[in-house]
C-alpha cells in the first residue's frame, strides 16, 4: 500500500538513504532539510521523481515542521538532528535546540495530525558495555555528552506523547552505520574517513590506542529497518535497537582498510570522556518483532563504499 510520508533531515546521509527505500517501496516522500548537514548532492538522483518533494526549512521552526504536514502524510520519519560529539562540548545550546526542540515541534505536528512517528535516536545514549552479550534496548542509559544526551531528551519527550497523548510513536537506534554519501571529514563516520584516507594514500589516524569498539552496520540495512519499524504496529511504544551483532575494534577497522602502503597511526583523543569504548548491538529484538537482521557484512560495505568514492572522485576530476 502506498502511503506519504514526510520525512526530517531528508537530505542527510541517512535521510538520503530513507529516502531511496521509500521510494523504492512506492511512497510519497515530502523531505525537509536545511542543508547545515545535508547536501542538494544526496538527492540530486531523486528530484525527477515526482513522488519526491523537498522543502528548504529547519525542524527548529514549528512553521517550517507544519509544511511537511499540509500533504495529509501517514506517517513521518524523523531524522533531524545536530549530531557531532565533538561540536556538541563546545556548541551544547545549538545540540538543544536542534535535537529537543526540533523534536517537540514534530511531535506537536503528529498530534495535531494523528501521525504515526519513526523518531530516530542513537546508539551513543547507553551506558559502556564490559561483557560480550552486546547492548540490548533493555541496557541502562548514560549520555556522555550533551549531543547524547538531547537525544535521549528526545526520546523521552517522544515517550511522553505516546502515553500522554497515545501517539504512535516507535524509537529506532541504529548503530554506527556507514556508506556511500556520507561525510568523509571530521564529521564523518570513521569507515567512511579511513576509506577515503586510504584511497587518497594518507594516513589512518587513530584516535586513542584503538581498542574501542564499533558495531558496524551498512546504510541499506539501516534504511530498511528505519523504515519497517515505522510503519510496524508491532513497534509502537517500543524502543528497537539496529546493528550487526559483531563489533570490531578501531585497530581492526583500519587494518581491514587499509591497503598497501598505507601507514596507520595513533593520535591523542581530543574529548576521551565522551568516547563510548565497546559498541556491540544485541539485535535480537528487532529480529523478534519485525523479522530484521543486517544483509550486508563490513567487508562488503567496506568493498561497495570503495568503489562509490573511487567514482566520485574520478567524477571529480573530469
Amino acid at each position: 500500500m502506498s502511503e506519504t510520508v514526510a520525512v526530517t533531515g531528508a537530505a542527510g546521509f541517512i535521510g538520503r538513504w530513507v529516502v531511496a527505500e521509500l521510494l523504492d517501496r512506492g511512497h510519497t516522500v515530502h523531505g525537509l532539510d536545511n542543508f547545515s548537514n545535508g547536501s542538494e548532492r544526496n538527492i540530486k538522483e531523486f528530484r525527477d521523481n515526482d513522488r519526491f518533494h523537498i522543502y528548504e526549512g529547519d525542524v527548529r521552526s514549528r512553521k517550517d515542521v507544519d509544511q511537511l504536514f499540509q500533504h495529509d502524510v501517514d506517517a513521518c520519519i524523523h531524522l533531524a538532528a545536530e549530531i557531532d560529539v565533538q561540536e556538541s562540548l563546545e556548541d551544547p545550546e545549538s545540540h538543544f535546540e536542534a535535537n529537543v526542540v526540533g523534536t517537540q515541534n514534530v511531535l506537536e505536528a503528529c498530534r495535531e495530525n494523528d501521525t504515526r512517528l519513526g523518531l530516530v535516536g542513537t546508539c551513543m545514549v547507553y551506558d559502556m558495555v564490559d561483557s560480550e552479550a552486546g547492548i540490548s534496548e533493555g541496557h541502562p542509559t548514560k549520555p556522555a555528552s550533551p549531543y547524547a544526551g538531547s537525544k535521549l531528551a528526545a526520546e523521552n519527550l517522544a515517550e511522553g506523547y505516546y502515553h500522554g497523548y497515545d501517539l504512535p510513536v516507535t524509537i529506532l537506534r541504529p548503530f554506527n552505520t556507514y556508506g556511500p554519501y556520507q561525510k568523509t571529514g571530521m564529521a564523518g563516520g570513521v569507515v567512511s574517513i579511513f576509506t577515503s584516507r586510504d584511497i587518497r594514500r594518507e594516513p589512518l589516524k587513530i584516535f586513542g590506542d584503538g581498542t574501542q569498539t564499533r558495531d558496524l552496520l551498512y546504510a541499506t540495512d539501516c534504511a530498511r529497518f528505519i523504515v519497517e519499524g515505522t510503519f510496524s504496529d508491532d513497534t509502537v511504544g517500543e524502543v528497537l535497537n539496529a546493528g550487526t551483532g559483531s563489533d570490531v575494534s578501531i585497530n581492526e577497522l583500519a587494518e581491514l582498510i587499509a591497503t598497501e602502503g598505507t601507514e596507520i597511526t595513533h593520535v591523542e583523543h581530543h574529548h576521551p570522556q565522551s568516547e563510548v569504548r565497546k559498541l556491540l548491538c544485541d539485535p535480537t529484538k528487532a529480529k523478534k518483532v519485525l523479522n530484521w537482521e543486517a544483509e550486508v557484512t563490513l567487508e562488503e560495505g567496506v568493498s561497495r563504499l570503495r568503489t562509490w568514492l573511487r567514482d566520485r572522485q574520478e567524477t571529480n576530476h573530469e
